[in-house]
């Protein structure tokens, strides 16, 4: 997806701002700094952008690589698929696949879930139809190693899901990673709506810092009305759906590659692609093409 000079500049901000959090200026408020901060501020920005350097997450170098696979591709999406999509836990698909005629152990299952996952959904937000520029951003919670960390989502005003992120914490440099991330591959959007979160608001005010001074004064506006963001509280129950039977992650690395690719396929139930008539397993069969 293309990036504007927009968002090359608020990626320059964000990297600024972050090494400025690391000597504690932003954190002390500005104070006594305000000029210093905002000088060196806008000549990174415009550093940064004569570089050309991007925001987000890179969706478009992943390839889905079956080259060295032991079972056939189309086994092997079918077990993926059905693993993200449906509430089943590792043993139970392998219990599936076996009646089907194919012995594959758990643990192997495991494996091609975390390996294809994320370049699936890669592929899947890169082929999706574009969102609108309304957002409704929210966390949800995820149990990984016996701890809850945070499932960071957004969706635009239609529902469509726009992006998403694990995180170990819900603090603001999470939030702004996340708005980074979502900026970066779907363009500055008109309105976010948020909840009552301190750490949500604070991420989405930094952002609003950082495009002042981008040069187009373009900022967000900040909603934080409850009612708004129901679409979303409602769309989180279809990823809990899923990960319930999994009864929690043992490690990041795992649960983030799965959450991606779960979000895929729920983008393809939500009819986020120009399928031409394919049912749900071909339209995820044509993402690992």
């Amino acid at each position: 997806m293309a990036k504007n000079v927009t968002t090359r500049a608020l990626s320059a901000g964000f990297r600024q701002v972050e090494c400025f959090e690391e000597v504690h200026l932003l954190r002390c408020g500005f104070d006594g700094s305000v000029a210093k901060i905002f000088s060196l501020l806008v000549e990174s920005l415009h550093r940064y952008c004569c570089l050309g350097l991007t925001l987000g997450y890179d969706w478009t170098v992943t390839v889905v690589d079956f080259k060295v696979a032991h079972y056939p591709k189309s086994v092997i999406l079918f077990a993926v698929f059905f693993y993200l999509r449906y509430p089943v836990s590792y043993r139970d698909l392998e219990e599936i696949m076996q009646e089907r005629g194919v012995d594959v152990d758990h643990a192997t299952l495991n494996r091609w879930v975390v390996k294809y996952s994320p370049a699936i959904a890669a592929q899947a937000q890169r082929k999706k139809r574009p969102t609108a520029k309304s957002w409704r951003m929210d966390e949800t919670y995820i149990r990984v190693k016996g701890k809850w960390m945070y499932h960071y989502r957004a969706v635009d005003r239609n529902g469509e899901t726009l992006d998403f992120m694990l995180s170990e914490r819900r603090d603001k440099p999470a939030a702004r990673r996340f708005f980074q991330r979502a900026i970066g591959n779907h363009g500055v959007p008109d309105r976010i709506v948020i909840d009552k979160s301190g750490a949500n608001l604070a991420g989405l005010e930094a952002v609003n810092v950082i495009l002042k001074f981008t040069g187009t004064g373009q900022t967000i506006n900040i909603l934080q009305v409850k009612y708004l963001n129901n679409i979303l509280e409602q769309d989180h129950r279809s990823i809990k759906r899923i990960t319930g039977r999994m009864l929690g992650f043992k490690a990041f690395h795992s649960a983030s590659a799965t959450l991606e690719g779960i979000e895929a396929a729920h983008m393809i139930r939500k009819g986020q692609f120009d399928n031409n008539g394919l049912n749900p397993f071909k339209q995820f069969a044509q993402l690992a093409a």
